[in-house]
């Protein structure tokens, strides 16, 4: 599969992953400010952005598109950053192929199985009929009666775009998505201590890495750290000035 990417920077190749239902859009402002030290590729996920569209959504064909892409453009031992099902791809290919990367990064999600709990964001999408809903503020006000907050409805807009004059359509594959959630909740497969140097980046006031999942993480990650932000999920974008102190820290000394 070529997935849809844009590069920023020279350097030491470093790869940024987003998470469910986002873009490489989501990491741009970030990927800019990394490309003083980097040759930054961020990337958009299959079903996701402006990347190919398939049936196939889960963690192994991911990780092995991770690959692909790396191969097609002669990218080697790069940093692999991760958020969300980014990062959990991310640690998917660690496991699958662990010679392939020199060091990883996951942002807000641990090496486990979540239950499903995106339920009203996908009911709510699920509900905007898009050959009625022409203006992005008709689908922020019917978005609104499924999801209350601003912030993850405006997210959730960003991946409207026109496909003809008047005709908006979603960016990612929603049916897939919709149908896959499951799967995209599952935990690592394949799995074998990842000898090389890992960060992982919590936010303080997000439940997707708790104080419990310390253990695994340690486990699966042994020559890990961990450290906290105070945010919820979407770390870079809530704390970008203190996330980018903690990735040029660990990416610059370690």
């Amino acid at each position: 599969m070529q997935l849809n990417f844009k590069k920023v920077g020279e350097g030491e190749p470093l790869v940024i992953l987003h998470g469910l239902f986002g873009s490489l859009d989501n990491w741009l402002t970030l990927a800019k400010k990394l490309g003083d030290y980097f040759e930054v590729f961020i990337v958009d996920g299959r079903n996701h952005g402006q990347s190919p569209h398939s049936n196939e959504f889960n963690y192994d064909v991911m990780a092995d598109d991770l690959y692909e892409f790396l191969m097609q453009n002669g990218i080697v031992d790069p940093i692999i950053l991760g958020h969300s099902m980014g990062g959990k791809t991310a640690m998917q290919f660690a496991m699958n192929y662990p010679n392939k990367l020199k060091k990883l990064i996951v942002v807000d999600i641990a090496p486990k199985a979540y239950p499903v709990h995106h339920t009203e964001i996908l009911d709510g999408m699920l509900s905007l009929d898009l050959e009625v809903i022409n203006t992005r503020k008709e689908a922020d006000k019917q978005l609104s009666n499924y999801i209350s907050d601003i912030s993850t409805r405006q997210f959730l807009l960003k991946n409207l775009h026109w496909i003809t004059q008047g005709k908006l359509a979603w960016r990612f594959n929603l049916p897939v998505i919709n149908n896959q959630i499951e799967t995209i909740g599952q935990g690592l497969e394949n799995i074998d201590p990842f000898e090389k140097s890992t960060l992982f980046i919590r936010g303080e006031k997000s439940n997707y890495i708790t104080a419990t999942d310390f253990k695994i993480i340690n486990k699966i990650f042994p020559n890990s750290q961990i450290k906290t932000l105070n945010s919820g999920h979407w770390v870079h974008a809530e704390k970008p000035v203190e996330f980018l102190q903690l990735l040029n820290s660990f990416l610059l000394n370690s």
